[in-house]
């Protein structure tokens, strides 16, 4: 009998949060233009690109359009002589009427119960829902995988994106996503494969990424 074809490798991608801002932990900036990185989160991008350089290989570097994770994709890129593309799958949510508010006063709104316990069910008053965002990101991650079977890919995005791909990875349903902690200019590992998707590392700052693998 023939042998089996062996199914294709799996590709790497590496979902790096933007490093941190001036309103990192404060407001929601959501997708309003003119934020950019602080000088803690320049020096952030700058160590993410250190570790992401020191991988045998990187085919491409994705960024959401957003200025904070333009400027946190540059370094990464400019270490493996790449150029930055932006993929507006990787977008932060689209919060709406809440864009731009301080985290204090959103978490004194009776919705904000709703959306820590029952994200699956929530839409930002004029804007997106948690459950279209999480089809988008994955949606965004397939169409990478697809563009680089077998390769390594950096996707810089957001904290809530990244959580709800991370989410949807290990199978896990998008009311529990909230538990993920994605910190700013970390590093998440998922490996697509023919068998599905295999979480290798989440939120990672620190140490080295050269042994990746599935065990």
């Amino acid at each position: 009998m023939p042998a089996k074809p062996k199914p294709p490798a799996a590709t790497l991608v590496l979902l790096v949060r933007h490093g941190q801002t001036s309103t990192t932990g404060t407001v929601l900036p959501g997708r309003a233009p003119g934020l950019h990185l602080a000088d803690a989160g320049k020096a952030q991008a700058e160590a993410a690109a250190a570790r992401i350089a020191e991988l045998a290989r990187v085919d491409a570097v994705y960024a959401s359009p957003l200025e904070r994770a333009q400027e946190t994709a540059a370094p990464i890129a400019a270490a493996r002589g790449l150029k930055v593309v932006k993929d507006k799958g990787l977008l932060e949510a689209d919060f709406g009427a809440w864009t731009g508010q301080e985290l204090k006063g959103l978490m004194k709104l009776p919705e904000w119960s709703t959306v820590q316990r029952y994200p699956s069910g929530f839409r930002f008053p004029g804007g997106e829902s948690f459950a279209e965002m999480q089809a988008r990101i994955v949606g965004a991650l397939e169409r990478l995988r697809s563009a680089h079977p077998g390769g390594v890919v950096v996707a810089v995005s957001h904290a809530d994106p990244i959580k709800a791909a991370v989410a949807h990875a290990m199978g896990t349903h998008l009311d529990l996503f909230q538990r993920i902690v994605i910190s700013t200019c970390s590093i998440t590992a998922i490996a697509y494969g023919a068998g599905g998707p295999v979480v290798l590392t989440v939120n990672s700052t620190g140490g080295s990424l050269r042994e990746l693998r599935p065990s």
